[in-house]
């Protein structure tokens, strides 16, 4: 085959127009038809959010939707999630993809793993929820007992029994923790006074580390002493009391109280009893 020289410079442009026309034309073939045929060029998947959901759903789900998945050899743990449920997925959700991608997850472990129990006693109770967090423990009760110092932790326990340092634990256990009040001891009890003569009403304030508040008379014989129902149920039953009894207290029976607390009382003393002063009136 010869090719025919260009005559004139008219010719030359007309060969040039028509080899650039030749392959203006097979570009436009290659990239806009040929392989957006070969590769659906311009068909995407929108990647669905998966996490949370277990390897037993995914087949299922990902193959209606023309997705894989394909499980990491890594694995983590979440008590927020039941065993082998998706915690992660590459690609993210809500990212465009080509058909048939395959989507790449990692489970949750199907049992959780174990972790030795940090050290927690002696520290306060902030810093105590830290490090339990650190160690991916759940913070459960806090009971508070008696101690001087406030927000110490005197001990740990799980479902009930004390869980020793270095003791291994499931991952996502709960920890209760035994605290202190910052009161000691000396919050109690105020001592039951009615119906004890005065003298050793006050013997027994004293003797509790109160103090001996406002002594009152009162001409009510009825006092209310602490007595059960048929039920079971605390009720206050009212009796007769001898004159030169407590008839009343304040704080009541039981009632929570401090070192130093002054405690009021309330003498039945009928017209026909003399208000004598007792011993420690006298002191």
């Amino acid at each position: 085959m010869s090719f025919r020289k260009p005559a004139s410079f008219k010719d030359y442009l007309m060969h040039l127009g028509v080899l650039l026309g030749s392959s203006l034309l097979i570009v436009v073939i290659v990239f806009y038809i040929w392989l957006p045929l070969t590769t659906n060029h311009g068909e995407t998947i929108t990647v669905p959010d998966i996490k949370g959901m277990t390897v037993s759903e995914l087949d299922e789900f990902l193959s209606k939707r023309s997705l894989r998945f394909e499980a990491t050899a890594d694995s983590s743990y979440s008590p927020n999630h039941p065993p082998l449920a998706v915690l992660r997925q590459v690609p993210a959700p809500n990212t465009k993809v080509k058909e048939n991608r395959k989507i790449y997850v990692t489970l949750n472990a199907e049992s959780p793993p174990k972790v030795r129990m940090p050290k927690v006693e002696d520290l306060s109770l902030k810093s105590a929820m830290m490090v339990l967090k650190s160690y991916d423990l759940k913070l459960g009760a806090v009971k508070y007992v008696p101690d001087v110092f406030f927000g110490v932790v005197h001990e740990s326990r799980m479902n009930g029994r004390v869980v020793l340092e270095g003791e291994r634990i499931e991952k996502g256990s709960s920890i209760d923790l035994i605290v202190g009040d910052g009161y000691g001891n000396t919050v109690f009890q105020s001592p039951r006074l009615i119906g004890l003569e005065q003298e050793e009403a006050e013997i027994a304030i004293i003797g509790s580390g109160l103090k001996i508040g406002k002594i009152s008379t009162t001409n009510k014989s009825l006092a209310g002493f602490s007595a059960l129902d048929s039920l079971g149920g605390d009720i206050l039953e009212y009796r007769e009391i001898a004159p030169g009894t407590v008839q009343q207290q304040y704080p009541r029976p039981e009632r929570r109280v401090q070192i130093g607390d002054p405690v009021d009382i309330w003498i039945y003393k009928p017209d026909s009893v003399s208000n004598t002063a007792t011993i420690l009136d006298n002191q």
